[in-house]
C-alpha cells in the first residue's frame, strides 16, 4: 500500500534549480528574483491557472530551506551539500552524462562514487516532488540530471501522471552503450508516461537503445512493459522561446539606441559578426575562431571592415574542461588581436560575461551576422532569438546543422562546423548575401519562430501526455486537461 504523504498541487515541475535567484537589495536584505529563460515563461501561465509547485535546488550548498512562495508559484527547495554538487552535479551530470551526450567531444568519466551520488540526489528528488504532488496530479520532470526521477517517483506514487522532458541531445546507441548504468538510466525515464525529445534523431536514438539494452521493442514510439498494464511514449517536442517577449524588446526605443551604441563602441565597421554561447566546448567557439582568423589571414575580411564580437558566459567554472577551455579560447583572441588589430579597430571582442535579455535583443539588433556554429547542441534557443528580434529583416543566420534549431531554421546558412573551409565559405556567403535574399530567409524563419513559440511548445507537450492517460485508460489516468492545462484526474 502507498505511505507516502500527498500534496496539494494538481502540478508540479520538477528541475535541477528552481526558477528564482536569490538577490541581494539596496538595503542590503536578500530576496527572490526569477530567473530568466524560455521554460519559466513558458510554465509560469499554467501554474498561476492551476495549483502549480515547482520542485529544485535553489543554488546554495550546505543551506535546507522551507517551501515558499515567490511570484505566484509555490517552490520547494531540494538541499544539496557540497559534495552533493561535486559528485552529482560536477560529476556525473557534467562530466559523465554531459560529453556522453554531446558526441564525446571531450571524454566523459565513469566513476561508481558519482553514480551513487547521482542516484541519491534523485531520490531526493523523487520524495520532495512525491510529497507535493496532490491525487491525480501531474508532475513534469526535465532534463539529464534528474533521469532516475520518474521511475523512483513512479513506485512512490503510481496515481500521478508523469512526464519527461530531455533538453540535450540523446546520444545513437553506440555512445550510450558506453554508460555503465545504461539500463538503470533507460528505466529511470521509462518511468514516465511520455518522454519528449528536441529531435527526432533524439527519438529514435532512445526507442533503439531501450530495444537494444531492456529487450523491448517499442511500437510507434510506444513501449509497453510486459505485466505492468501500462506503456511510455517517445515523442519529438522541440522547444523554443517566448517570440513576443523578444518582438516587444526588439521594438523598444531604449534597446534601438543600445543597439546603435554597440556598433559605435565596436568602431562602426561594415559588418559585426556575432557569437554569443555559454563557454562549453559543444558550441563551437574555437572551430569558430579559427575560420574568422583564417578569413582575416586570406584577406577575405580585413579588421575595420569586419569585428567578431563573441560573448562566452561563465559555465561550469570548477570543472577542468572547462578551465582548460577558457584558457585555450582567451589565448587564441589574444593571438588573433595581437597580429591584425589596428590602433582604431579590434578583430575580435571578446567578453567573459552574462548579460541580461534586454542586452541581449540590443547585441542581436547590432549583429549583421549571427554564428551559431554548435558541434552537438539540442536546440539553442539564440538562433531563434536573433532571428525574432531581426523584424527589420536585416539579420542573417549562420546555423550549424548539429543543432536542433537547424531542424526549424533550415533557411538559415547551414554549415558544418567541423568543415572548416565550409565554415569560412559560409561566413563570407552570409557577410556578402543580398538584402533581398537576407530579409526573405529570415522573414521565413521568424515565422515559424512564431508559429512554434514556447507556450505552444508546453501545451502540446501536456495535450500529448494527457492523450497517453487517455488511450491507456490506466488507473492513474490524470493530468492536464484537454486544452493542455493542468490539473487533477479522475480518483
Amino acid at each position: 500500500m502507498n505511505t507516502v504523504k500527498t500534496g496539494t498541487h494538481d502540478f508540479v515541475v520538477v528541475a535541477n534549480r528552481l526558477p528564482v535567484d536569490r538577490v541581494t537589495l539596496e538595503d542590503g536584505t536578500a530576496a527572490w528574483r526569477t530567473s530568466p529563460g524560455g521554460l519559466v515563461s513558458a510554465l509560469h501561465p499554467l501554474m498561476q491557472a492551476s495549483t502549480g509547485a515547482w520542485v529544485g535546488w535553489h543554488g546554495a550548498e550546505n543551506e535546507v530551506l522551507e517551501p515558499f512562495h515567490e511570484d505566484s508559484i509555490d517552490l520547494v527547495p531540494v538541499p544539496l551539500s557540497s559534495a552533493d554538487v561535486r559528485l552529482y552535479y560536477e560529476g556525473f551530470s557534467n562530466s559523465t552524462l554531459w560529453p556522453l551526450y554531446h558526441d564525446v567531444i571531450v571524454p566523459p568519466e565513469f566513476h561508481r562514487t558519482w553514480w551513487v551520488a547521482y542516484r541519491e540526489v534523485n531520490a531526493r528528488f523523487a520524495r520532495a516532488a512525491a510529497g507535493t504532488a496532490a491525487p491525480g496530479a501531474t508532475v513534469w520532470v526535465h532534463d539529464y540530471q534528474l533521469q532516475l526521477v520518474p521511475k523512483m517517483l513512479r513506485d512512490l506514487r503510481p496515481d500521478l501522471t508523469i512526464g519527461y522532458f530531455d533538453h540535450i541531445p540523446f546520444p545513437s546507441t553506440d555512445l550510450f552503450a558506453q554508460l555503465p548504468w545504461r539500463s538503470r538510466i533507460l528505466e529511470g525515464l521509462l518511468g514516465a508516461d511520455l518522454i519528449g525529445f528536441q529531435r527526432a534523431s533524439d527519438t529514435a536514438n532512445f526507442l533503439t537503445s531501450v530495444k537494444r539494452f531492456l529487450g523491448l521493442t517499442p511500437r510507434k514510439g510506444e513501449v509497453r512493459r510486459p505485466g505492468s498494464g501500462r506503456s511510455s511514449r517517445a515523442q519529438t517536442h522541440p522547444i523554443s522561446i517566448d517570440a513576443a517577449k523578444i518582438a516587444d524588446l526588439a521594438a523598444s526605443p531604449a534597446v534601438q539606441d543600445r543597439a546603435r551604441q554597440i556598433r559605435e563602441e565596436l568602431g562602426n565597421p561594415e559588418t559585426v559578426l556575432l557569437g554569443v554561447d555559454r563557454l562549453d566546448y559543444t558550441k563551437g567557439i574555437r572551430h569558430r575562431l579559427k575560420a574568422y582568423a583564417e578569413l582575416l589571414e586570406d584577406r577575405a575580411l580585413s579588421v575595420g571592415q569586419a569585428c567578431l564580437l563573441q560573448i562566452a558566459s561563465p559555465s561550469r567554472e570548477k570543472v577542468d574542461s572547462y578551465q582548460q577551455l577558457r584558457e585555450e579560447v582567451e589565448g587564441t583572441v589574444g593571438r588573433i588581436n595581437g597580429e591584425y588589430d589596428s590602433l582604431a579597430h579590434t578583430a575580435v571582442r571578446y567578453l567573459h560575461h552574462s548579460y541580461p535579455t534586454e542586452e541581449m535583443v540590443a547585441l542581436y539588433l547590432a549583429a549583421d551576422v549571427m554564428l551559431v556554429t554548435p558541434l552537438r547542441d539540442g536546440m539553442n534557443l539564440v538562433a531563434k532569438e536573433y532571428v525574432q528580434a531581426r523584424f527589420d529583416g536585416g539579420g542573417r543566420l549562420v546555423l550549424s546543422e548539429f543543432a536542433g534549431a537547424a531542424d526549424q531554421l533550415g533557411s538559415a546558412v547551414i554549415v558544418n562546423p567541423h568543415d572548416i573551409d565550409g565554415l569560412k565559405a559560409s561566413i563570407l556567403e552570409a557577410v556578402n548575401m543580398e538584402p533581398t535574399e537576407a530579409k526573405r530567409r529570415l522573414v521565413s524563419m521568424r515565422r515559424n519562430v512564431q508559429d512554434h513559440d514556447v507556450a505552444r511548445w508546453s501545451r502540446h507537450f501536456l495535450t500529448s501526455l494527457q492523450e497517453t492517460q487517455d488511450d491507456d485508460a490506466s488507473p492513474h489516468a490524470g493530468g492536464p486537461g484537454a486544452t493542455g492545462t493542468p490539473g487533477r484526474g479522475a480518483r
